[in-house]
């Protein structure tokens, strides 16, 4: 535990209302008796806790608690049993559904028929009992049903007493378990758009039959003017306030004022606009989860907040024309440390782009770690960067860089100062240290907002993002007659020579945060080259995770029923349910949006 009060490790709390979703572990046998059950039953209730066993070691919700697996009271038979298993689910909170079985089984019988839940069926590859036939047979119901589900068999032939699990069905099931767990812990939940359209943007357009339908996330609205209210009438924590404005005296360095000398605003103006854009960052956390500071002083409508798993901020440009821009309170709920110490970033949309929301929230969710938005800004062309440089792009940016900036809302542990083996990385906040959040903020300097952009003034933050990350740059997008498609591209962050940087952030806004990025190549489609990727993609907005989840996203995305329409993730990484090959084997692109199309949105 730091000893810094404002660097404390929060533990693992549910800040949002419902149910932490499990695990539900479904062991189904052979129900005949006299011999074949009860020699089965020992093995298959340890395949069972085998994967129980997995599931809890490995994963974690990305609020820090860990993953609970619920398990059969018995092993699965026939229809009474399983009924059975569903009832003790619906107690338990189960939001996934995992059938295990080494042995042959009456398919239909004991398979799981929740439509809304994600289910998977992992047959043991053994010799001694058909688990595959089993499984084969179970697919081929569940397909038949209309209730797509993934199929695990391991490679390799296993020996009947071994209780390992082999290395390719450990990162099925867990690539699995998470994105049922994605799709679990968003039902119910809200996505809350503060303000309305930003400047045109189609993705601010918040698409409420989408989020309800694909998603199970309902949208509450919350004008800006909400914001003047909270602030005029005192409706935050006086006693967190002033602890947050000593936090950034002492941590949140002023940066450059780049605004004309005349233009500047006074001192006095740019303290005040400190203590708005303080407030607003608590009024937005207080909106998305609640407090129950609020009902100690009798406002117990405004304690309860909206259960907002992700939001937006509408700012530009009714409230930055006049007020203080969000930036701040955008960057700071992004990352992972605050005033009150590490905790659960929180996901907040810039522009209330709530489609690049979304994008972010996947990531979050898959990844457990604070998202970076980002404008796709620029693609530079190796050429173009020596024609204004003199100089040439090196190794893995040698084929052209993106230029990934925003107006200052990216989280701040995007500056690649957290280190692992000294290497630069973002880290799950539990994993987050005193050390890792001190010189996060201390690569960051909050720059007065460019004037010219936000009339109202505050500030934005800047960095440059250091180190050789990977990364896997995603988002929705929504097309009519189509619906919701998805786009990922993975790749790195790349150093750039300092003076490369320089010349290059000064062409655009330097006192936003800049992160250099170069896609994965696969030599043909959009990914031929960097140009192309960026001539693709299909929005302004990228939502950021550090690591290669591709894979994951696309689990996620075809839980969903939402179609991938551009990835550089190699095939053999893919895994979808196994109806999708009904719909083509030779073209996995198109039988992925013939299979979305078919099934339609997951609540819809």
């Amino acid at each position: 535990m730091s000893e810094n009060q404002y660097f404390t490790m929060n533990p693992p709390v549910q800040r949002l209302r419902g149910k932490v979703p499990k695990i539900g572990i479904r062991p189904v046998i052979d129900g005949r008796e006299k011999g074949v059950r009860e020699s089965l039953e020992v093995q298959t209730m340890k395949m069972a806790e085998s994967a129980a066993r997995l599931i809890s070691k490995n994963l974690r919700h990305s609020n820090g608690l860990p993953v609970e697996c619920v398990i059969a009271d018995s092993t699965i038979g026939g229809v009474a049993e399983a009924a059975d298993c569903a009832e003790k689910f619906k107690q338990e909170g189960v939001g996934v559904s995992l059938t295990v079985t080494p042995c042959w089984c009456y398919g239909t019988e004991v398979m799981d028929t929740d439509p809304l839940v994600p289910k998977a069926v992992w047959g043991f590859n053994g010799t001694e009992r058909p688990g595959a036939v089993y499984l084969a047979a179970a697919l081929a119901g569940y397909s038949q049903k209309g209730l797509p589900a993934f199929g695990i068999y391991g490679h390799d032939v296993q020996d009947a007493d071994d209780t390992s699990i082999p290395a390719d069905v450990k990162e099925k099931l867990l690539t699995f378990c998470k994105a049922g767990l994605a799709v679990a812990e968003m039902r119910g939940k809200s996505y809350l758009s503060l303000g309305g359209v930003s400047m045109g943007i189609a993705g601010s357009i918040v698409d409420q039959e989408f989020l309800l339908d694909y998603l199970g996330i309902r949208t509450e609205h919350v004008d800006m003017v909400e914001f003047v209210r909270r602030m005029e009438e005192g409706i935050y924590d006086k006693e967190e306030f002033e602890k947050a404005m000593n936090w950034v005296k002492e941590y949140a360095k002023e940066g450059e004022d780049t605004n004309a000398p005349e233009k500047q605003s006074s001192r006095e103006q740019k303290d005040n606009d400190w203590e708005t854009v303080v407030k607003m960052t608590l009024i937005a956390r207080d909106l998305m989860i609640g407090n129950p500071k609020l009902k100690e002083i009798g406002l117990g409508e405004e304690s309860l907040g909206h259960n907002a798993i992700a939001s937006g901020f509408q700012g530009q440009r009714q409230w930055t024309d006049y007020m203080p821009n969000g930036d701040f309170l955008e960057a700071i709920l992004n990352s992972s440390y605050d005033w009150n110490g590490i905790r659960e970033a929180f996901v907040v949309a810039t522009e209330n782009d709530s489609l690049n929301g979304i994008s972010m929230l996947f990531g979050h969710l898959l990844t457990d770690r604070a998202q970076i938005f980002s404008d796709v800004r620029t693609y530079w062309s190796p050429e173009a960067v020596e024609r204004v440089s003199g100089k040439k792009l090196e190794g893995k940016a040698s084929n052209g860089i993106i230029h990934l900036i925003n107006s200052g809302s990216t989280t701040l542990d995007a500056t690649g100062r957290m280190k692992e083996n000294g290497e630069s990385v973002m880290k799950p906040y539990w994993e987050v240290t005193e050390e890792d959040a001190e010189k996060c903020l201390e690569a960051t300097h909050w720059c007065p907002a460019e004037l010219e952009y936000f009339r109202g003034g505050g500030f934005s933050s800047q960095f440059l993002t250091q180190g050789e990350m990977p990364v896997t740059m995603s988002r929705l997008n929504i097309v009519k007659g189509l619906g919701p498609v998805l786009q990922i591209a993975e790749g790195y962050t790349v150093n750039l020579d300092p003076e490369v940087n320089q010349l290059l952030d000064k062409r655009t806004s330097p006192t936003w945060p800049t992160t250099w990025f170069v896609p994965n190549l696969t030599g043909e489609g959009p990914f031929r080259d960097v140009y192309s990727v960026m001539a693709n993609w299909g929005a302004n907005h990228g939502a950021i995770s550090y690591g290669h989840v591709g894979n994951q996203l696309i689990t996620l995305a075809a839980m969903l029923r939402i179609p991938v329409n551009m990835h550089n993730v190699p095939l053999e990484k893919i895994f979808r349910p196994s109806a999708w090959s009904a719909f083509g084997t030779h073209d996995p692109e198109g039988a992925d949006f013939r299979a979305c199309k078919n099934y339609g949105p997951l609540y819809g």
